[in-house]
């Protein structure tokens, strides 16, 4: 459990202490890192740590912004960090502004499949799904039948992000929010009745397991009604006070969260939301960005970043500035993927100067040239290329008169494609 803050006192001593370091060289940093007790006390020299605690504390307690759900109150504050990186999201990844991402109109289906494909893992990988990445994109684009629990959560958060991107615009009511648990954990909880149910005791916990102790108990069952009204007003409404959109919707993260309304996939269901609530208020790229992979791999700051708001009087804020540094890798992570993608771009183009070869058949060439051991679908291709089945079949039995794959006869309708024996030969001579 996190150390227990020294109680904040607010007296004319911190007072003096905050004025006299607010004109300190390395304030506005330690108002950036936005840093809880436990990291603080060891960042000051010839100050007493409580003292210079109760600085920090009565410094955010003046620039803190309240909001109220249900009956329990939190605060926030946007610190320089925040605002300065808000001005660069609104620059790239919202609004009618162009990105400074080139992304082809003939590539974005493609990357928007592909990074659905990663949030849906990433996000499952998280609350305990154990497969592979290979497994599981080999699963969506064959649109095989999932073998176990793990492969049935991943494919429900995939039909889930489908699911908001087409009907991004709606409002979150609680019948929504109901459908969208149902289609996060269909299948996968102890009991069926409990897939789109709120909770219908307070026998729910947020544990540790290393040490089975409890870190967070939600509200009581009794105050959901008025806690989910309170935060579906929070998502279809502008608030009085202007609140950034971004920051509403790591806000409405968090609250799924804390509020615990189901029996289990609580955090698929707020990390879906998010991304709902960003894609309603216009920030388009949000659908090329794999956000979880980054929590995942962050994934102890994540579950302090919820602690730390609990703990210290349910400050917001370092839950925000988790969620923005992880935005921001998200951004940089995009960027070396598109780059990424387009080199093999360039790659792909050898194959296309092949007389009777397409764009789709060239991709198709360079991944059975990268992996031999490849066996292609007819049903893969027309998730890879968003095609019919007709011009997927089309294309591989076109590679197949060209000699560069053959057909494996799977029964008496189906049929896969592999790489032939010929491939490199037949190669070599369109390239001489």
């Amino acid at each position: 459990m996190i150390e227990k803050a020294p109680k904040f006192e607010k007296d004319d001593k911190s007072i003096g202490l905050m004025v006299k370091l607010s004109s300190s060289k390395n304030w506005n940093s330690i108002r950036n890192e936005y840093l809880y007790w436990d990291k603080i006390k060891y960042k000051v020299e010839n100050i007493d740590p409580i003292e210079f605690w109760n600085a920090v504390k009565f410094d955010r307690y003046l620039r803190s912004k309240e909001l109220e759900f249900g009956k329990a109150k939190f605060t926030y504050y946007i610190t320089d960090y925040i605002q300065k990186t808000l001005h660069q999201f609104d620059l790239n990844i919202g609004g009618t502004l162009s990105s400074n991402i080139s992304i082809a109109d003939t590539d974005k289906n493609k990357y928007i499949i592909s990074s659905i494909m990663e949030e849906a893992i990433s996000s499952s990988q998280m609350e305990g799904a154990n497969t592979t990445r290979k497994k599981a994109k080999e699963m969506i684009q064959k649109e095989l039948k999932p073998k176990n629990k793990s492969e049935q959560m991943i494919l429900n958060n995939y039909v889930t992000m489908q699911h908001i991107i087409q009907n991004k615009q709606d409002d979150l009511t609680p019948e929504s929010l109901l459908y969208i648990h149902q289609l996060i954990s269909n299948n996968t909880l102890g009991e069926k009745v409990e897939e789109g149910a709120f909770r219908k005791n307070d026998e729910i916990h947020v544990v540790n397991f290393s040490d089975s102790e409890i870190v967070h108990t939600p509200p009581k069952q009794e105050e959901l009604q008025n806690l989910i009204k309170d935060l579906c007003t929070f998502f279809n409404s502008d608030n009085e006070d202007f609140i950034h959109p971004i920051i509403k919707g790591i806000i409405i993260h968090f609250m799924i969260g804390w509020i615990h309304p189901f029996t289990d996939g609580n955090g698929r269901t707020a990390r879906a939301l998010f991304y709902w609530y960003m894609l309603k208020n216009g920030y388009w790229l949000t659908e090329y960005l794999s956000i979880s992979r980054i929590i995942k791999d962050t994934k102890i700051q994540y579950e302090k970043a919820f602690l730390y708001t609990e703990i210290d009087d349910n400050d917001l804020s370092y839950f925000i500035t988790y969620h923005i540094k992880t935005m921001e890798k998200a951004f940089v992570a995009l960027k070396e993927y598109i780059n990424k993608k387009q080199k093999e771009v360039l790659q792909t183009a050898k194959f296309v100067r092949i007389p009777n070869v397409n764009e789709r058949m060239a991709q198709i060439l360079k991944i059975l040239h990268d992996d031999p051991d490849r066996v292609l679908t007819i049903k893969e291709m027309e998730n890879r290329f968003n095609v019919s089945g007709f011009t997927a079949r089309t294309d591989l039995k076109q590679l197949v008169e060209l000699g560069f794959a053959e057909t494996i006869q799977v029964n008496k309708i189906k049929q896969n494609f592999v790489k032939s024996k010929n491939f490199e030969d037949i190669l070599k001579k369109y390239k001489g």
